[in-house]
């Protein structure tokens, strides 16, 4: 997950860079949303885990 918001953050930049403001603003938004969906799943992992009585980190 964190993949894939990273290459969108990469396509952002690049686009931004070539002008393609269009583009740009989609990827953006793509990665963005792409990195709160993998902050909060990380979120409830670490919670899941510690919830079981594991580990966390």
């Amino acid at each position: 997950m964190l993949w894939w918001a990273l290459v969108f953050a990469v396509l952002a930049i690049v686009a931004g860079a070539l002008g393609f403001f269009a583009l740009a603003g989609a990827a953006a938004l793509i990665a963005k949303v792409l990195l709160l969906v993998f902050i909060v799943l990380l979120i409830l992992s670490l919670v899941n885990r510690a919830g079981r009585g594991g580990p966390v980190l």
